[in-house]
């Protein structure tokens, strides 16, 4: 499962240059041009092997297809241009929400819980251990495996005292009642800051975790104000 880490634009459209798409313009070819080349062809055609009319009729047919796929590329960028503006809305709807990512971190505000979820296989126990920035175990918790599995972290670290507000790492083992352990995906819950749009979807800024693309999404929640 990949996680929520990482330069949140990496994966961004960076954008086309003006040059760049001029340079574009220049390499395609038009109706007029289309019309141009024909024009030409027909009045410098050699006038003792003129041009025949199941030649002229193809070119013709040709010149149908170009203008066919010149009116599918109009249509084409419309439809682009009206997703674009849909994720945009949707994008807007979702700041302030809260939703639960894939992530192997999570995000321990000023006050209050880090929270999240597992999915455990089966009876048994799930193990969360978190550890700092450092590598250093600040906190280990127990819950029943109850198939869909939420743990909550209260900041508190395993001497009493309370972590500083930040990013932590978190790593969720079951315990099967036969003693079998296996590594769990965790989720965790977070608040979502900002929507960028790239060049594949949207990308949700969520604090302290980076970006995750909108179908790393979960689940969605009340928005958090």
């Amino acid at each position: 499962m990949t996680t929520v880490n990482g330069d949140p634009f990496a994966a961004l459209n960076t954008g086309t240059t003006g040059a760049a798409t001029t340079a574009k313009k220049a390499d395609t070819l038009g109706q007029a041009d289309f019309m141009r080349l024909m024009t030409e062809q027909l009045a410098n055609q050699d006038p003792l092997k003129p041009l025949s009319n199941s030649e002229f009729v193809a070119q013709l047919a040709q010149f149908s297809t170009v203008q066919g796929i010149s009116d599918l590329n109009t249509t084409v960028n419309g439809f682009t241009a009206s997703l674009t503006g849909d994720q945009v809305l949707k994008g807007a709807s979702l700041v302030g929400h809260s939703v639960v990512v894939p992530s192997e971190s999570l995000a321990l505000p000023a006050s209050g819980n880090a929270t999240g979820l597992v999915m455990s296989p089966g009876a048994g126990k799930v193990t969360f251990e978190i550890t700092d920035a450092s590598g250093v175990v600040v906190d280990t918790i127990e819950a029943d495996a109850t198939g869909e599995t939420a743990f909550s972290w209260d900041g508190v670290k395993a001497n009493g005292e309370r972590a500083p507000e930040g990013t932590y790492s978190i790593k969720a083992t079951h315990t099967a009642t036969d003693g079998t352990a296996t590594a769990l995906n965790t989720y965790v819950d977070a608040t979502v800051d900002s929507v960028t749009i790239g060049s594949d979807g949207l990308y949700l800024n969520l604090p302290g975790l980076g970006t995750a693309p909108l179908d790393y999404v979960l689940r969605i929640g009340k928005s958090a104000s």
